[in-house]
Order: structure tokens, then sequence, then C-alpha cells
């Protein structure tokens, strides 16, 4: 199975966190979605049937709405394209994003996540960004060329920054 979101949760809450899905995506229209815990605890990956940008900035919605529905889903990450973990591969697919995705005059940053993994994030962001010919901004980029790294799978995105949902900074809840 692959994957087009990815949720952030509660270490050792991984199977409460999955039900929580389940009835979030049934509330916003995806009465189909699978999600599975990943190689590495507090992490799970999700298969929606819904535009994955949309479906977080759903639940975002539903967040600032009705807050205590939310009590293990941490973080939602859409992904766009799974490749399997080797630089080749990142490199090749996330280049083919970034040029369809970032504008001539837009500016982007590179972001590395890794989990359970050899690559080294220099080599990930060398292979990358030597190939993208648009404005470095790492401060306040147009977009982010986000890579997760999850053992085997890598998930890649080309992004806003306000595209990844992070449920703690908009409810604010402390745990």
């Amino acid at each position: 199975m692959s994957f087009n979101i990815i949720v952030s949760t509660l270490r050792n809450r991984e199977n409460e966190a999955i039900s929580e899905l389940w009835y979030l995506f049934r509330e916003i229209g995806d009465e189909s979605i699978s999600a599975r815990r990943a190689v590495v605890p507090g992490l799970l990956l999700v298969k929606t049937s819904l535009n994955p940008f949309e479906a977080v900035h759903k639940l975002e919605e539903r967040a600032k709405e009705r807050p205590w529905d939310f009590r293990y889903v941490l973080k939602l990450t859409p992904i766009q394209v799974v490749v399997p973990t080797s630089l080749n591969e990142i490199s090749t697919e996330a280049v083919k994003l970034a040029n369809k995705s970032i504008a001539l005059n837009e500016s982007f940053k590179i972001s590395i996540n890794k989990r359970a993994t050899q690559l080294k994030s220099e080599e990930i962001i060398g292979s990358i960004a030597s190939n993208v010919n648009r404005k470095v901004n790492l401060t306040n980029p147009d977009k982010v060329i986000l890579v997760e790294v999850v053992g085997p799978e890598t998930g890649i995105s080309v992004l806003k920054p306000s595209d990844i949902v992070s449920i703690v900074k908009l409810i604010g809840r402390g745990f």
C-alpha cells in the first residue's frame, strides 16, 4: 500500500490515532482510508481517495471548529509521490515535481526528514538542488521541496509551508 498523507501521533498511541483518522476521514467524505504504522514509532502512513492537500485543509478547518475531535492526530503532511528510498529515485522524482510545481519567479527550499535510513541529508539536498533552476530562499520560500524518508519508502511533495497542518499549533494542546 502506498500513502499520500503522513500523520504524526504520540508514541504508543498509533492504534488510537488510526481509529481517530477513520472517524475524521469519514466526516470529510472518505469512508475507505487505509492507515498503517510506519517503521518508526509515532508515525502513520495514510492513503486517502481524496486529494491529500484538500483533505489536510478540510481536517484543519474541522480542528478549528471541533478541536475536541483531535486527541491523537498531531500533524498532517500531504504527499504527492512515493518512491523507494534510493538517492537516484528520490532525486529524479523531486526534481520532476519541483520543475513542474515551482514557477520560474518563485523561490524554494528543500526540507528533509529522515527516519531509518543511511542516506545523508546533504547528499539528498545536493542531488535535488543542483537540478532545480530556481531562486533559493531558506527563511521565507514560496515553495518547499519536502522529502520524507521513512525507511524503505520516501514521500515527496512540493508545497507551501501552510500545507503542513500542525494540530498542536492550531489548537494549542500541550501534552
